[in-house]
This record gives C-alpha cells, sequence and structure tokens, in this order.
C-alpha cells in the first residue's frame, strides 16, 4: 500500500529523493524553505524522469511526476507521512531546527532521516523527545541512479527504527548498508577520502596528471569497482582467495601504509594546479552539460546492472 514520503528541501538531493519515492509508488511531498527552490523542483524532477523514461528505467514519467507534490509548509509536508528525508544544508544548527521542528509535527511512528554526508545525528538530534526514531539515510548523488544508502544510527536510536528503516529502503529499490557506530564521513566518505588523499599526493608530487590518475581509476580500478567491492577483488585476484592474496601481497601492502603517511594538505596551489589541469579538458561553463552526461551514463550502467544475472546473489 502507497505511503506519503516527506522530503524537506528540494535541491538536487531532495528530488532524487523524491524520484526514489515517487518510482516505488509513493506520494512525496516536497517543501523548501526556500519559495524559489520550490517552484524551480517539478520542472527539473521532470527533466530527470524523462531522462529515465528514454533509458527504459521507468515506464512513464508523468505517472511518477504525478505522485510528487510541493508543499507550503514543513507541517504540511510531514502531515500522514511515515517517513522524513532531511535534505537542507550541511551544517549543525539548520539541521537541529529543522529536526526539532520535524519532531514536532510528525506523527509518533514516522522516522526522521537525515541526507548528512558527514554530520553525525547525535549533533542534532540529542535534545529531541523523538530522538529514538531519528537517524541518518546517508545516499550517493544522485540516489535515484546510485542506490547504495549508509543507515547510521546515534546512540540512542531504537534498533527497531534500524531495522524498519533498512526494511522501508530496501522497498524503495535503494541498497542499505549498515554503519555500526558513528564515524565522522561514515563508510562511503571516508573511503572515498582515503583514494583522494593519495590522488592528491601523486599529482603533487609529479608522479601523475590529474588527468591519467582518472584513467587509472574510471578505465582500471573503477571497471571492476562497478559490480565487485575492494574484499571480493582481492578474493578473486589470488588462486586461493583472500587469505592467499594477503600472504602473497600483505608485506607491500604494509610497506605503501607507512609511505602513504602522514597525507598530504590539499594546499591552495596544489588545487589551483588540478583545477587548472581539469578546465583544460572542461571549461566551467560545460560542467552542468558535464552532469547530465554523468547522470546519463550512470542510467546505462544502472540498466545494465538491473539486467543482468547474478548467480551468486552479489
Amino acid at each position: 500500500m502507497p505511503e506519503t514520503f516527506a522530503v524537506a528541501g528540494a535541491g538536487l538531493i531532495g528530488r532524487a529523493w523524491a524520484i526514489v519515492f515517487a518510482r516505488a509508488g509513493h506520494r512525496v511531498r516536497l517543501w523548501d524553505g526556500v519559495p524559489a527552490a520550490l517552484d524551480a523542483a517539478l520542472p527539473l524532477l521532470r527533466a530527470n524522469l524523462d531522462d529515465l523514461e528514454a533509458q527504459g528505467l521507468i515506464a512513464s514519467a508523468a505517472e511518477v511526476v504525478g505522485r510528487v507534490e510541493t508543499v507550503a509548509s514543513l507541517g504540511d509536508a510531514l502531515d500522514g507521512a511515515a517517513w522524513m528525508q532531511e535534505c537542507i544544508a550541511e551544517q549543525v544548527e539548520p539541521k537541529a531546527a529543522l529536526f526539532a521542528e520535524a519532531d514536532r509535527l510528525a506523527g509518533p511512528t514516522a522516522i526522521l532521516a537525515s541526507s548528512s554526508s558527514a554530520i553525525a545525528a547525535s549533533r542534532f538530534t540529542e535534545e529531541l523527545p523523538g530522538r529514538l526514531r531519528c537517524l541518518v539515510a546517508h545516499p550517493v548523488n544522485p540516489p535515484y541512479l546510485v542506490p547504495l544508502v549508509e543507515l547510521c544510527p546515534s546512540p540512542w536510536t531504537d534498533k527497531a527504527v534500524v531495522a524498519k528503516a533498512r526494511t522501508v529502503m530496501e522497498a524503495v529499490g535503494m541498497v542499505p548498508v549498515s554503519v555500526n557506530r558513528e564515524v565522522e564521513g561514515f563508510v562511503l566518505n571516508r573511503l572515498q577520502g582515503a583514494l583522494l588523499a593519495e590522488a592528491f599526493k601523486l599529482v603533487a608530487d609529479g608522479t601523475i596528471s590529474a588527468d591519467d590518475l582518472d584513467k587509472t581509476v574510471k578505465d582500471g580500478l573503477g571497471l571492476r569497482w562497478s559490480f565487485m567491492g575492494p574484499f571480493e577483488t582481492i578474493d578473486l585476484n589470488a588462486p586461493g582467495g583472500v587469505a592467499d592474496y594477503c600472504a602473497r601481497y600483505g608485506p607491500f601492502y604494509e610497506r605503501l601504509q607507512a609511505e602513504q603517511a602522514p597525507v598530504l594538505a590539499w594546499d591552495a596551489d596544489l588545487v589551483t594546479r588540478i583545477e587548472a589541469e581539469r578546465r583544460k579538458h572542461l571549461t566551467a561553463d560545460r560542467l552542468g552539460e558535464r552532469q547530465v552526461w554523468r547522470d546519463r551514463r550512470l542510467m546505462a550502467l544502472l540498466r545494465h546492472k538491473k539486467d543482468a544475472t547474478d548467480e551468486y546473489g552479489g
């Protein structure tokens, strides 16, 4: 039976979450404190849905967008909603204010989730009467194309709420993972941060250009990582599996880790160098165009993964 989902924040992530919930057959109420953002939301959302329809990933853009309505207040969005997905600025104070208001307005069984990229739920829910129902549901941008969502509770989040959140996310087509304790950046951004730190360092010391570094990932590691994680990757890269791989290459990686620390700071001169190299390949005025290209490539990859049969259930 369709539920009602409230989305607080009509920016890029909020609109993407609205697609996730509406695509799964649910009603969505989209609210934003900035009227201009709310006014622009449905046309932008429709454009994304038209692309999904063109790629064969949904049957009807019109049908999906018809399940989404914009509303004038947070209270209107939360009226009868089973779930709130907060998608506002990555700052503690605005999140704390919104969650306090949502906790007051939402029904007693509604789950209150944040799209926070790095801020733990404990930092903006501790004083709430309903803090047991609050958690982070951190997506990857854009969540309607990249299905992973990190579920990270605060120390006081009810375990039953976490279990229900996982069920809800699976039901709307997401791939939830459980982050068992609060760490800054959760897991995905920590992994991305480790790769970025070494990428910046290798470019800074002249080992490789920024463009060739990108090729190393997109035409190398990234091809495997689009359907396997790092542990499955090494499991298949030695005849005897993980233990065999670690026995063969463990000493090398131990030496590498010692060499990689401490991480080089992302200083202004280095950022300027990489920015200049990127702009040679893509001028600033074409960033939006390239983002559309990225999303369409992700749609094609998503369609391929959807059609592929994985006999091992991975």
